[in-house]
């Protein structure tokens, strides 16, 4: 018997000690809905079998890193999105939901084992002391903060820290040999869920939602009412990409947009009863014309706000089928500083759809590829080959839509993969594409530094022959140059390359006004939204409109949404 089979008892005997510890310390100290359990008398024949190898087995044993170990092991037996969360990783996990964190402020990449500085965050301490992007960190607090060692993970728990605290930065800068010191204090860094807002025309308001965070309410209202100085009175609102975050957040928004007593979204588990959000009817934006653009990136949160415009046949929802997370967490923690996110109950749309994709418990590989099995399938090219698992469902007018499997869209653009040939998918998947884009900003950065837009950069870029300058580094650096393949990509290799310098000169706005002048999704938002088609129309053969299988009365938008008095007027915060 092997060393991995002789210890897989242990194995067991611990996962299932771990899980009843797990259950009964939530019992006691979960905040809001408390978890009911009852232990079995098993409970105490296991604790004494975990007392028992602590204290009498062959050789030494840390329990404590043992348990560490296996509590991934046993949520990873219950559905995709219960995780364990160690007290070390808790606050970076949530960082990006909070809105703010404590820091030096600057965004970085690691290259070559060195951490490089990407941006240095406007009025952050970083710039205050000094520190430019391109500069190489390569030594913090006088130690060596470069080699194999240096991932992501490592530098943020490295430079992230309490408020006023001090740390120095030990800096190269270009191609000067010499090494810089920096003491720069730590203070508060804000990041933004709405990362950009402006307008597509003269009447059309765009913004970008990344994910649902604690301001991202607060965010929208204040990037819609700057949109409102500018005289929007239709709207775009992108969550492609978006991944979710706080359901409350979700449902905020979704109240700008629903009249009165909507409902939005209800949740319901085992253990925990049907809890229902509706609308109060208070929102600004209630007969505005709404489009949505989601795709496979867009997840939970996300899902949420899409599925309740759909259902509620609000506005239009364009792009590709989204992810399909429809369970909800609930933040447990432990006394340690670490936490558990336990899946509680499944989130159910106002049709009454479950949008979560089918799972089995335990390592479910065809979930973890289900991305990789949708191309395959052709689910990315075709609105055919989408997969409908679940059963049909029927919105406020009638319209058909589908549980068992993410929001599908009702308007669908396919992913474009016209000038796509091998060389441009392995210039993108080996991340030489960024590399280029890095280090071609740092040599010539004196030079980008003159064009304050994307739009002049972009023509400057243009003019530069970029795609042949990547071409040659690429050949250097082990892509072997392909001239037809070059050729006939040309116009996706310029894309990519020109937006990531300009992300990089730039900002995250600049960088997805560059990528969304061309977007086919955001061509069709425009189209649907002149021809007055965003307030969808009941099918000829509509079943009786219900909501969650009661009569409901269809809201007539169409009535109230072209009269001045009902366009959008919000308030300043």
């Amino acid at each position: 018997m092997n060393k991995k089979n002789r210890f897989m008892p242990l194995w067991l005997a611990l996962a299932v000690i771990v899980g009843i510890v797990i259950g009964s310390f939530y019992g006691l100290q979960s905040s809001g809905n408390r978890l009911s359990i009852t232990i079995k008398a098993g409970a105490n024949k296991l604790s004494n079998l975990l007392s028992g190898i602590d204290k009498q087995y062959v050789d030494s044993v840390d329990v404590d890193q043992l348990v560490e170990k296996a509590i991934p092991l046993i949520l990873s037996e219950l559905d995709p999105h219960s995780v364990y969360i160690s007290t070390e990783d808790v606050e970076l996990a949530e960082d990006d939901l909070r809105g703010s964190f404590y820091g030096v402020g600057i965004e970085f990449i690691i290259r070559n084992d060195t951490l490089r500085v990407q941006n240095v965050i406007s009025g952050g301490p970083a710039e205050q002391a000094g520190l430019l992007a391109g500069d190489k960190i390569v030594t913090v607090d006088d130690s060596v903060f470069t080699g194999e060692s240096l991932t992501n993970e490592v530098a943020m728990h490295t430079l992230k820290g309490p408020q006023g605290t001090q740390v120095r930065l030990g800096v190269v800068r270009g191609l000067e040999g010499r090494k810089h010191e920096f003491t720069v204090i730590r203070d508060k860094i804000e990041t933004h869920s709405v990362t950009a807002a402006y307008m597509l025309d003269e009447a059309t308001g765009y913004v970008k939602i990344k994910n649902f965070g604690e301001n991202t309410y607060e965010e929208l209202i204040i990037a819609l009412a700057q949109l409102s100085m500018e005289g929007f009175n239709r709207l775009v609102v992108d969550l492609r990409g978006n991944t979710g975050g706080y359901l409350q957040s979700a449902v905020n928004i979704a109240q700008q947009f629903l009249p009165r007593n909507s409902l939005i979204v209800y949740t319901e588990g085992l253990h925990y009863p049907r809890d229902e959000y509706r609308s109060s009817g208070r929102g600004s934006y209630v007969y505005m014309p709404l489009v949505v653009l989601i795709d496979e990136g867009s997840a939970s949160a996300s899902e949420i706000l899409a599925g309740a415009i759909q259902d509620n046949d609000r506005g239009t929802i364009i792009g590709r089928r989204s992810f399909g997370k429809g369970l909800v967490q609930q933040p447990i923690p432990f006394t340690d500083g670490s936490l558990m996110r336990l899946t509680i109950a499944r989130y159910y749309t106002p049709s009454g759809r479950c949008i979560q994709k089918p799972y089995t418990s335990g390592m479910d590989r065809d979930y973890e590829e289900d991305m990789l099995l949708r191309y395959q399938h052709g689910e990315f090219f075709s609105q055919d080959s989408i997969k409908h698992t679940g059963p049909e469902y029927h919105t406020r007018i009638g319209r058909t839509v589908y549980g068992g499997g993410g929001i599908t869209p009702d308007i669908f653009i396919p992913e474009d993969t016209t000038d796509y040939t091998v060389y441009y998918r392995e210039a993108a998947f080996s991340g030489l594409i960024l590399q280029f884009s890095y280090d071609y900003t740092d040599q010539n950065r004196q030079k980008l530094t003159e064009f304050n837009d994307e739009q002049s950069l972009a023509k400057y870029l243009k003019r530069q022959n970029i795609v042949e300058k990547f071409a040659q580094y690429a050949d250097s650096h082990g892509l072997r140059r392909r001239n037809l393949m070059i050729q006939r990509s040309h116009h996706l290799l310029e894309e990519f390359l020109v937006s990531r310098i300009v992300y990089n000169m730039l900002d995250e706005q600049a960088w997805i006004q560059y990528l969304n002048r061309d977007d086919p999704a955001i061509r069709e938002a425009i189209r649907v939204l002149k021809e007055g088609k965003a307030f969808p129309e009941a099918p000829d053969d509509a079943p009786a409109a219900t909501t969650d299988g009661k009569v409901a009365r269809a809201y007539d938008y169409r009535s109230v949404h072209l009269h001045p008095e009902h366009l959008a007027s919000a308030e300043r915060v």
